[in-house]
């Protein structure tokens, strides 16, 4: 009779529960039964782990096997158990000492040859049991990286089953060649420091199945790719103003205009407007990018605003997160402190549009299945982008529309108020002359000066809501906004008007007053004047100040 123990992490989402993994060895004919609510990955977990140990040199118990992986009632799923599966069995069977590993943490996939994969989700996994109290983990050498970033944890990568065993045994561990997938030191006497892959190339091959190629982050332009600037962009002073308010305060933006105006070219510039991410945001997005297996090889930490693009044909489970057993991260999680466009969007389903009304207020998303219950993080800055009417040629000089009125308006119904409402900046974007397109000689003004002016102006807003749970404009609930911090009496009189006509709701109303914020902290005064409130009016309605009350606005914004 033998008895083991020691502890995996489950993620359900991008958060983690610590799994005990139990092994006990009994008198009887030879079984091996894995219970705990395995799925179909981890019950094949059974015939790795065996063929590893046997290739690992070390010898199969045969008796009646018992693996048990506690709590029982949490859904357990994927490859990474198995470092744990197959150490509990070797503690069992007292080929290595129970003690060495009952307050062990181990997260890794096993080959048949005995090597050590990498898995999704070694970050938050890591960052679970260090809640909980662990301070070493052994992962694969692949994924020492990322294991490292949560502090106060020691991690030690490992290349193979058999070197895991030797540094648990305290035996010589064994070199041998990289490139035949069998162990080697790794710079590594014990699981206190982190091994580093000695071949690139053969890291890249056995991060296949963990990195998703074109997903999240990685879509977004890889570290290679040129850096896009706001100076390449021709005219468009307000569409370019829209942007720089849309970056300093996070509020989300609506570019309605013709094909080839400038709409996606602007939408793609917007990340970098945006200042670099706080450690605990880094820490946020890796997060999700490496449950969702976007991360890009040799790059463990995301260290700039994400941008994710998905098309106009995404499905919902794409989008808010899902699919078959536990949902995964969607588009709206992985562009968490991002930016998601959505270009063509009146092309997209009604249904996944008004999904991310909750996300959008909440800043996260709560995906319900049979197999579970799973809560996402998803604040991100929403770029919408859409063309006037279905041939895209409506209202122009010109233009020549062929779409019948019926259709223009079922075009533009497809955005629904309740989505649109939660827009905080709406902008049509023209098409340019040819003095504007040829004036595109350098005298546009730079990603780097204008994201110093949205830098400055995210510190006066950080400043003015220390001591609260806020950080921008757009976080802040609008009674605290017109309660602790009152504009000037009397900025808000056009706007007030505008509500008393209906042509704002009250959470139109609540917008305008946090973007006004934001155009008082890019101009640097003190509470927002009457000229601020204006602009920010201009910005949600379309409508410059002066301008008639009827006639252009139909309906509530």
């Amino acid at each position: 009779m033998g008895f083991a123990r020691t502890c995996s992490v489950a993620l359900v989402g991008v958060e983690g529960v610590v799994v005990e993994v139990q092994a006990d060895l009994e008198p009887g004919v030879a079984t091996f039964t894995l219970v705990g609510l395995p799925d179909k990955s981890l019950t094949e977990s059974r015939d790795r782990v065996r063929a590893a140990l046997v290739n690992s040199g070390a010898e199969w118990p045969q008796k009646k096997l018992t693996v048990g992986l506690s709590p029982a009632s949490v859904p357990k799923s994927g490859s990474g158990f198995d470092l744990a599966v197959a150490c509990a069995v070797l503690g069992a069977a007292e080929r290595i000492d129970p003690r060495t590993i009952a307050d062990l943490m181990m997260i890794g996939e096993l080959g048949l040859d005995g090597r050590v994969r990498p898995v999704r989700g070694v970050l938050p996994a890591v960052l679970a049991a260090a809640d909980a109290g662990y301070r070493q983990v052994v992962v694969a050498e692949q994924a020492v990286p990322e294991a490292s970033l949560v502090p106060g944890m020691a991690v030690l990568g490992v290349r193979s089953l058999r070197q895991l065993i030797a540094v648990l045994a305290d035996e010589p561990v064994p070199e041998e060649d990289p490139s035949e997938g069998g162990p080697g030191t790794g710079g590594q006497s014990g699981p206190s420091g982190p091994g580093g892959p000695a071949d690139g190339g053969r890291t890249e091959r056995l991060l296949t199945g963990v990195a998703v190629p074109g997903s999240g982050w990685a879509a977004g332009g890889g570290p290679g790719e040129r850096t896009v600037d706001m100076a390449d962009v021709a005219g468009q002073g307000a569409a370019r103003m829209a942007l720089e308010v849309a970056a300093a305060g996070r509020h989300h933006i609506f570019f309605k205009g013709p094909p080839g105006a400038g709409k996606t070219m602007l939408a793609e510039r917007l990340p970098g407007l945006l200042p670099p991410l706080s450690p605990q945001q880094s820490l946020e997005v890796t997060a999700v990018h490496s449950v969702a297996g976007a991360l890009p090889a040799g790059q463990p930490l995301v260290t700039r605003s994400p941008y994710c693009a998905p098309h106009h044909s995404a499905t919902m489970a794409a989008l808010v997160g899902g699919g078959s057993g536990l949902p995964r991260p969607g588009a709206v999680s992985l562009a968490h402190h991002g930016v998601l466009f959505l270009d063509e969007a009146a092309e997209c389903s009604a249904r996944v549009l008004d999904a991310m009304r909750q996300p959008l207020e909440s800043g996260h998303v709560v995906v319900a299945r049979a197999a579970g219950m799973m809560r996402m993080p998803a604040r991100f800055l929403l770029v919408l982008a859409a063309n006037p009417c279905p041939c895209g040629r409506h209202g122009m000089k010109g233009g020549d529309c062929e779409c019948r009125p019926s259709s223009v308006r079922r075009y533009r119904a497809r955005l629904s108020g309740p989505l649109l409402d939660r827009v905080d900046l709406r902008v049509s974007v023209r098409p340019l002359s040819r003095s504007e397109l040829a004036a595109l000689d350098g005298g546009a003004e730079t990603t780097a000066a204008i994201a110093q002016r949205v830098l400055a102006a995210r510190e006066r807003a950080a400043e003015r809501y220390v001591d609260t749970p806020w950080s921008t404009n757009s976080d802040v609930p609008g009674h605290e906004l017109r309660t602790r911090w009152p504009v000037v009496p009397g900025a808000l009189g056009r706007a007030e008007e505008d509500m008393e006509h209906g042509l704002l709701t009250a959470r139109g109303m609540d917008r305008v007053l946090r973007v006004a914020w934001t155009v008082a902290d890019l101009a640097g005064h003190d509470r927002p004047t009457a000229q601020d409130v204006n602009r920010a009016l201009e910005l949600r309605t379309g409508i410059r100040h002066g301008a008639t009350l009827s006639g252009a606005r139909g309906g509530p914004a």
